[in-house]
């Protein structure tokens, strides 16, 4: 478990930075919130039992990918895919599969960025690879999911038709919302972050070199 939840922070330290670099150096964070989840030991010993799997460390490992989960929420639909290229480019996280419910919707109506990825992590006397369940979506994705989730929760997986009709309608629902309030932003704030603009200009980096030249120049030596 102590594995699992490093590589979560991993993962969550890498979220952390780039909220930071958006934060001071561009007018828009394209994340909104994250959110971790680490399953207790009963939960996944339950899921060992009805997998009929060997309740062994290596079985876990090799067959229960979802022990470890960050959610990462964000504003529009064109900052999920921003935010997954930004970190499955990192050369030290290893992609293992992705699934589109963004493009590919289940039958429900559940849309978000689904990726299993595979981080190192460092302890005192080894290197361990960690996998660990990534989500991105929106904030109307998120508010249906959430939904969802308390519907199928008080039903015990029984939710009446009628519920699944409305859900499935709903998340139409959220899906334009999604399409409306993104257009409305490009067309106010203009197009999204230019990922070859990031970091300081040049002529700011050329004015703070001529001011350490020029205080050099006054220090006596």
């Amino acid at each position: 478990m102590m594995e699992y939840k490093f590589g979560m922070d991993e993962i969550e330290t890498k979220i952390s930075i780039l909220q930071e670099e958006f934060t001071h150096l561009h007018d828009y964070n394209p994340i909104e919130h994250v959110l971790t989840r680490l399953k207790t030991p009963e939960s996944i010993l339950e899921k060992v039992r009805r997998r009929g799997l060997d309740p062994s460390f290596e079985a876990i490992r090799d067959n229960i990918t979802d022990v470890a989960g960050v959610r990462v929420t964000c504003s529009f639909v064109r900052d999920v895919y921003q935010v997954y290229d930004m970190l499955s480019s990192q050369p030290d996280l290893e992609v293992l599969s992705v699934k589109d419910y963004i493009e590919h919707p289940k039958e429900n109506g559940y849309r978000s960025l689904h990726g299993l990825v595979r981080v190192p992590v460092h302890l005192s006397d080894r290197v361990v690879p960690v996998t660990v369940e990534l989500q991105l979506r929106t904030v109307a994705m998120d508010f249906w999911a959430s939904l969802e989730h308390k519907i199928y929760y008080k039903y015990r997986d029984s939710v009446p038709a009628d519920l699944l009709i409305q859900l499935q309608d709903a998340a139409r629902t959220a899906a334009d919302l999604d399409d409306r309030m993104e257009r409305l932003h490009v067309k106010t704030h203009g197009e999204f972050v230019d990922r070859d603009r990031l970091g300081p200009s040049d002529q700011v980096v050329r004015q703070l070199q001529a001011l350490r030249e020029s205080k050099m120049r006054d220090r006596f030596v």
